[in-house]
């Protein structure tokens, strides 16, 4: 049998042949994880890699299933073979292999979703192969999964279950991968390698003309007749046990410092045998109840993959999803690159900055592929390292901050913080938040609840760290002209700013608060107000921590019995299919806290939705962001969670704030 390269295989080769080459960390240009871009066109595809998976450092692309298939509108068509032939809604053969030149061209293999195990649910004869009643098996009973026969020779919800262990059939396949093969592709996933005995996968990868990576699709469940420890030996194998786990613990089911050791749990695969992720096309839909999705709030499933790229355990794949409602829908009429958009019909987590930059970290780590420096509050933070290339942070805490001093490991310097911020390789430069190690490898972290913080060796600063873009996502003004409540402000050139009445007390003071929480807030005593009543510009630095108050020669008043439009903005803003982002607050304008006559805001810079709200003037106005059904007003509601935005339309013209 042809030995196929496994994960880790690869890997020791890598290390093998550049070892003398690469410094500890030079190891950013081998690429550790890879994305299922699913129902993307070949056209879409070619341009996704080189626009954005080159850059990023993905290693490949799982592609939707090449061969000619039933013409149904479904996802699950594509599932339903009826010849070896490249055409279908993915494209045609020469947009195929255009495809996979210009994704190798920047470093991005391709991998196709191989359905080898059974045919269309139609009659038993496929021509255009061709197949005929002898080439399938004959059980047609529904299947018994503590049975080993039935799970491999009975077809799968009715689908014709080929007869893998004749030779023809085993030729058949081998051909259809070996063409495959020669138009460049580097993978395959085995579809439903579980109702295939082992010995036949190997028998067919056995006759390939190429060495290529090989992971097989076996979903283990406790009392069943096949195991996934069954293919090892052929190649990798896919690890549901790591998406059950995602998913219990990130929707919230167990504290996630149980997540410790995570991979050498009892009945796991070794991690040199493991495809894991965070969520797949199959449960998504089907079992998305204990499956993370793009749906779940808070951007669980966000968190979720910031866990699985730093944790070194596994070949890593992300999904990357279109929006649905039912779970046979199938994808938008156009691809996300020709015709429709990311974040119009398809969602693009690959696209996410706290996913994409963790490609990124995951390829700077690899040459310590362990954890060091674990830390956890007993409950949901966690934080660890990898062996000073690497240190990542997460807090799922439902109502706290995470504000700690962390032995990183890491070497002293500036680092981007690469689930905030981009960083510029060539200028080595960031524009956002940063993190700073000092001498003995110790770092400051402050992260809002169901956020994350990462740092790797090869997004280290030596050069600038743009203002234009805020460290803090919020900054909120706390003082006596509001009572102490919550005032947003405004991140403009460089500085958090906003304009304040004060009377005329001696009490007259305020504060900066982060949060609105009052877990990070400056200075540590209040800033009094010593020149007496008037309108003051206060601004905020939010890296150096400094406040400035002037008081304003002229108090600014605006006409009474006016209005002013503000513009308001509403960040990660991920919505569903049909599902829309609206500014609704106690003003009649603003729906008077209706969601039927809320305003709708715009997705042009998704996932913050912008727009504009006209409120009266010199009023103090609560609002707050929503999601809801663009149809029905009553359906898909998900409110801004935390106090509500609180301004005063004299002091602003515009207003921020976050799901």
């Amino acid at each position: 049998m042809r030995k196929i390269i496994s994960f880790k295989a690869l890997h020791a080769f890598v290390f093998v042949m550049c070892g003398a080459m690469l410094s500890a960390h030079a190891s950013a240009q081998t690429r550790t994880a890879f994305v299922h871009l699913f129902e993307w066109s070949w056209n879409d595809i070619a341009q996704e890699c080189e626009q954005h998976l080159g850059p990023k450092g993905f290693a490949a692309v799982q592609v939707s299933p090449p061969q000619k298939s039933i013409d149904r509108s479904e996802w699950w068509s594509r599932y339903q073979p009826i010849s070896y032939s490249i055409e279908g809604r993915g494209g045609d053969r020469t947009a195929f292999r255009n495809m996979v030149s210009r994704c190798a061209a920047v470093g991005v293999d391709i991998y196709v979703d191989a359905i080898i195990n059974h045919m269309a649910a139609l009659n038993r004869n496929f021509p255009e192969v061709p197949y005929g009643p002898n080439d399938f098996n004959n059980c047609t009973t529904n299947i018994n999964y503590q049975d080993r026969f039935s799970v491999q020779n009975c077809d799968l919800v009715g689908l014709n279950d080929l007869r893998t262990g004749s030779d023809y059939v085993r030729g058949r396949i081998a051909g259809y991968m070996n063409d495959m093969i020669s138009l460049g592709v580097k993978g395959f996933r085995i579809d439903a390698a579980k109702h295939i005995p082992a010995g036949d996968i190997g028998a067919i990868l056995s006759r390939l003309t190429q060495d290529v990576y090989i992971f097989q699709e076996v979903i283990g469940a406790p009392g069943e007749a096949v195991q996934p420890f069954e293919y090892t030996r052929n190649a990798n194998v896919t690890e549901f046990n790591f998406e059950r786990t995602m998913g219990f613990y990130f929707k919230g089911r167990g504290p996630l410092k149980d997540l410790q050791g995570i991979g050498s749990f009892n009945g796991w695969l070794n991690s040199s045998d493991a495809v894991v992720f965070v969520s797949n096309h199959d449960d998504q839909r089907q079992n998305e109840s204990a499956t993370l999705t793009y749906k779940d709030s808070f951007e669980l499933y966000e968190l979720a993959e910031v866990f699985a790229l730093a944790y070194p355990y596994g070949y890593p794949k992300v999904m990357s999803s279109y929006f649905f409602e039912g779970e046979n829908q199938g994808p938008p009429a156009r691809g996300p690159n020709t015709g429709d958009a990311c974040g119009g019909g398809w969602v693009c987590e690959h696209r996410w900055r706290g996913i994409a930059n963790m490609v990124g970290f995951r390829n700077a780590t690899l040459d310590q592929f362990r954890v060091t420096n674990w830390w956890d509050n007993g409950n949901n933070q966690i934080a660890f390292g990898r062996g000073g290339l690497g240190f990542v942070a997460i807090n799922r805490e439902n109502n706290a901050s995470l504000n700690r001093t962390l032995q990183t490991g890491m070497p002293e310097g500036t680092y981007c913080d690469v689930i905030n911020a981009d960083y510029d390789q060539a200028s080595q430069s960031c524009n956002g938040a940063i993190i700073n190690v000092d001498a003995n490898g110790f770092a400051n972290f402050n992260i809002n609840r169901f956020k994350a913080s990462a740092i790797h060796v090869n997004a280290k600063v030596n050069g600038s760290v743009s203002s234009d873009v805020a460290l803090w996502e919020n900054a909120y003004f706390r003082g006596t002209p509001n009572s102490f409540g919550l005032s947003p402000m405004q991140f403009n050139d460089g500085l958090w700013q906003t304009v304040q009445r004060f009377g005329s007390a001696s009490t007259a003071r305020f504060k900066i608060d982060r949060f609105g929480d009052w877990t990070e807030s400056y200075p540590v005593q209040d800033v009094l107000i010593t020149e007496g009543a008037g309108d003051y510009s206060i601004t905020f630095n939010d890296r150096t921590r400094q406040i400035a108050v002037q008081k304003l020669t002229q108090v600014v008043t605006p006409p009474s019995n006016t209005t002013v439009d503000v513009q308001v903005s509403c960040a990660n803003g991920f919505t569903r299919f049909g599902q829309a982002v609206y500014a609704i607050g106690d003003q009649a304008s603003i729906g008077s806290w209706n969601p039927a006559n809320a305003v709708k805001l715009s997705a042009t810079n998704y996932p913050t939705w912008t727009g504009t709200i006209t409120v009266p003037a010199n009023t103090t106005v609560n609002w707050k962001c929503l999601k809801r059904s663009e149809s029905n007003p009553a359906q898909g509601l998900q409110w801004q969670s935390g106090a509500n935005n609180i301004f005063n339309s004299a002091n602003t013209n515009a207003q921020s704030a976050s799901f």
